[in-house]
């Protein structure tokens, strides 16, 4: 079993990974109570993938995440660097293009994807800054980023009670699905640690997207961050 630390060494975090890919997308489910499905679907939308388009999803894993943008035409690429999460998804789904590929170098040439989207796996990439200069240097001008990420309930009582879940109750209920809990212990830790929505619009701006938006899904549980690359 690997737990990786909140230093995030990449080969600690696929090797974390590696070990969890078989029941990840059931562990994710029961974990959030059934609501990733509803995020998945406000990721679709904020993307607006269309025929012909080309879309990067990194942090894919299995390919859940791709599978709408395919549905609607697009040509979607996903993208992983766990070995163990592509292999899974390749069994499950082989007519996707699974890539091998970290967020802060990517194997592919500038301006090739109109849109670029993650969910869930940017906070476990090591060089955030990094990687969001690489998803706009891949994307075209004129295409944009839909980042989906664990974020900060904007009600504070609420807020109090969600840290509760993550450090109380999560692991408990990981343990009794998951084929390696403390890989979730680590998720929990990632995600109090993880900077609020003001904060990560701002290192958007930073890497250079331009009309940076957030909203939140949830109460804030979950928030919708989405940038352009100026032509």
């Amino acid at each position: 079993m690997t737990r990786a630390s909140l230093d995030k060494q990449p080969h600690e975090v696929a090797s974390m990974f590696d070990d969890v890919a078989e029941r990840y997308d059931l562990t994710n489910d029961v974990l959030s109570l059934g609501q990733d499905r509803r995020w998945r679907k406000e990721v679709a939308k904020a993307v607006d993938a269309r025929p012909a388009q080309k879309v990067l999803d990194l942090a894919a894993g299995t390919g859940t995440s791709s599978l709408p943008f395919a549905q609607t035409g697009a040509y979607v690429v996903p993208c992983d660097f766990s070995q163990g999460m592509l292999q899974v998804g390749k069994q499950r789904r082989p007519w996707l293009p699974y890539t091998a590929g970290d967020a802060t170098r990517l194997p592919f040439k500038d301006d090739t994807f109109d849109a670029v989207t993650i969910s869930f796996g940017l906070r476990n990439v090591q060089d955030t800054d990094a990687a969001l200069r690489e998803m706009q240097r891949v994307t075209r001008p004129g295409g944009r980023i839909v980042i989906c990420e664990f974020s900060h309930p904007t009600w504070a009582p609420f807020r109090t009670v969600y840290t509760e879940y993550l450090m109380r109750a999560l692991p408990p209920v990981a343990r009794a699905v998951s084929s390696s809990p403390d890989a979730y212990v680590y998720l929990a830790e990632s995600i109090r640690a993880w900077p609020d929505q003001p904060a990560l619009a701002e290192r958007l701006g930073k890497a250079g997207w331009s009309r940076v938006a957030w909203r939140n899904l949830s109460g804030g549980i979950v928030a919708l961050h989405r940038g352009f690359k100026e032509s």
